[in-house]
């Protein structure tokens, strides 16, 4: 590595899953990401087990899979819930790294739209990726991963089956878009009445889909989005929310990423080089624990 390069690690710390990305950085004090690499990223369920067992692990798998020494990284960040993390450098708020990530893979974007386990926040933000408002759906809504999943285990099918399945609905069955119990007894009823599980998965991801079109208007998102977050990659969600902003005219490209789910992860290395680069510049040593 040359001296002009950092190297930092991002890790993102959600209620469902650890996501990690490695860093590389060439920028100059006062430059933006455009400079920034991500040699690689890993994700992984927590499931039942503890979260800081889940982020020691691959923590260590990606420095391993990537040669790279753990003392050869210049800054180590967190976001999310990662003031668990004991050795970190320092701490990010998670709009601005899902803000700068997102700007990282998609720069001609002014909005991202997180969908997290628990909630869905819609992040407007100007071309250098600061955030210039939010909107945030409540943790009781059935607008997040945590209610596609038990839904998903309801139906008796892989949330990897969910998207391919919407997209074979012939006549979606409209669910509640306000509350995630109702939401279920709506499922419950469907079931009963023979309603098929495509048609009763694409309802869902309708509901789902209004929610985030709203959230995303509220926010102030005129342009380009891009969805953040794990259900990124589930296509028949995508597919719903492109049908939701054709339907409400609303001016919105839904975009997505293969790395979309590590956007917060990649943003808080991406700071995390920045801040390294400028605190060497003022001769400020870093230790672990700073916050940022």
């Amino acid at each position: 590595m040359s001296n002009n390069e950092k190297l930092a690690v991002g890790i993102d710390v959600g209620s469902a899953s650890v996501k990690v990305a490695l860093i590389r950085d060439t920028a100059q004090v006062g430059e933006t990401s455009s400079s920034s690499e991500l040699l690689l990223g890993r994700s992984e369920r927590i499931r039942r087990r503890d979260a800081e067992d889940v982020v020691d692990g691959l923590f260590a798998t990606v420095l391993r899979e990537a040669g790279v020494e753990r003392e050869a990284l210049d800054y180590i960040a967190t976001t999310g819930e990662g003031e668990i993390v004991e050795y970190r450098t320092g701490h990010f708020y998670g709009m601005t790294t899902h803000a700068r990530g997102a700007r990282f893979l998609e720069p001609g974007i002014d909005a991202c739209i997180d969908i997290g386990a628990l909630h869905a926040r819609a992040i407007l933000m100007d071309d250098r990726a600061k955030v210039l408002g939010y909107r945030m759906t409540s943790q009781c809504a059935s607008g997040s991963g945590q209610f596609l999943e038990n839904i998903s285990r309801y139906l008796g099918v892989t949330m990897a089956e969910i998207g391919s399945l919407s997209l074979e609905a012939d006549a979606p069955e409209a669910c509640s878009s306000i509350c995630a119990v109702l939401a279920e007894t709506d499922v419950i009823n469907m079931v009963s009445r023979g309603i098929s599980t495509a048609n009763i998965l694409k309802g869902i991801h309708l509901s789902m889909a209004g929610r985030y079109v709203k959230l995303l208007n509220a926010a102030g998102a005129k342009k380009k989005v891009l969805v953040t977050g794990g259900l990124a990659a589930d296509v028949g969600l995508m597919a719903a929310m492109r049908e939701s902003v054709d339907k409400g005219k609303a001016p919105l490209q839904i975009l997505t990423h293969e790395d979309s789910a590590l956007a917060g992860a990649i943003g808080a290395g991406i700071w995390g080089a920045f801040r390294a680069r400028k605190m060497e510049g003022l001769g400020v040593s870093l230790e672990a624990g700073a916050n940022a």
